[in-house]
């Protein structure tokens, strides 16, 4: 069966895969929480997860080195040829699919668990999103997800890149940062799972904070396709107040940011 992306989320694959293998390093940055993610699904040998909104397949990597039959789908075509190389330098067994979080294509209770690491949050139709992780999760089985606090660094982050935006359209998605609101993360998912929360805290750590520019102009879909957009003078402003962000958390060996955010572990009910 053909299967392709909803129209309506075309132009968020374009920004992710913008990133392409550079993305990569993006979640190396995020990798401390990963593993506390992955930590508390706790994959078993066998079970089958999938690892939703994989981007260049980290996530899928560390639950497959648990021994579980993992799949790994995301929206960016791109990513996935990365994730899938990468697997195979690894000789991980991992299958990876171009997957709308908002419409999978996945038999209802196809998984045991499902994990998604700073990834759904980012679908523009969420509670759609949220009804399809209730749909491909078996009864009794689980999800794990990680979420930006919604008033921390990583928001912060995007408020610096936000002035360079063009306005949104008048039936703009909601913000993915509502995902970093426990009530929120209750009124998606609450109906269809017993949940618990447990926030943790994320170190993005670079040299300077110019390297953090570099890294995410370089690897980031929405910060480089934003940086790609704008003139010559526009993306210096971008540059300058970017690096000014990062500075903030300045240490004697370079920088180090605090990231917050939840991990919420969900049992189908």
């Amino acid at each position: 069966m053909s299967y392709e992306i909803q129209p309506h989320n075309a132009k968020s694959a374009s920004i992710w895969n913008s990133g392409g293998a550079q993305y990569n390093e993006i979640s190396r940055g995020i990798a401390d929480s990963i593993e506390h993610c992955v930590l508390r699904l706790d994959p078993k040998p066998g079970e089958r997860v999938l690892d939703l909104a994989t981007g260049t397949g980290w996530t899928s990597r560390v639950v497959a080195r648990r021994g579980a039959q993992v799949t790994g789908a995301d929206i960016s075509a791109d990513l996935l040829s990365f994730a899938a190389e990468q697997a195979r330098t690894e000789g991980l067994d991992i299958l990876y699919q171009l997957g709308d979080a908002e419409n999978l294509p996945f038999a209802d209770g196809a998984f045991d668990a499902i994990i998604s690491t700073c990834g759904v949050m980012f679908a523009s139709r969420p509670e759609a999103a949220a009804a399809e992780l209730a749909r491909v999760c078996r009864k009794g089985g689980r999800i794990c997800l990680t979420t930006w606090l919604s008033d921390d660094n990583v928001f912060r982050m995007f408020m610096v890149m936000k002035p360079f935006m063009p306005p949104p359209p008048t039936s703009a998605p909601p913000s993915p940062f509502e995902w970093g609101r426990t009530e929120r993360l209750e009124e998606l998912l609450g109906r269809d799972f017993e949940l618990a929360f447990e926030k943790g805290v994320s170190f993005y750590r670079e040299p300077t904070a110019e390297a953090a520019w570099e890294r995410f102009a370089g690897g980031y879909g929405p910060t480089k396709s934003l940086a790609t957009s704008l003139d010559e003078d526009r993306r210096a402003d971008l540059r300058r107040d970017f690096i000014a962000f990062h500075a903030q958390f300045s240490t004697p060996l370079g920088i180090c940011v605090p990231r917050q955010y939840w991990v919420t572990r969900g049992i189908r009910h």
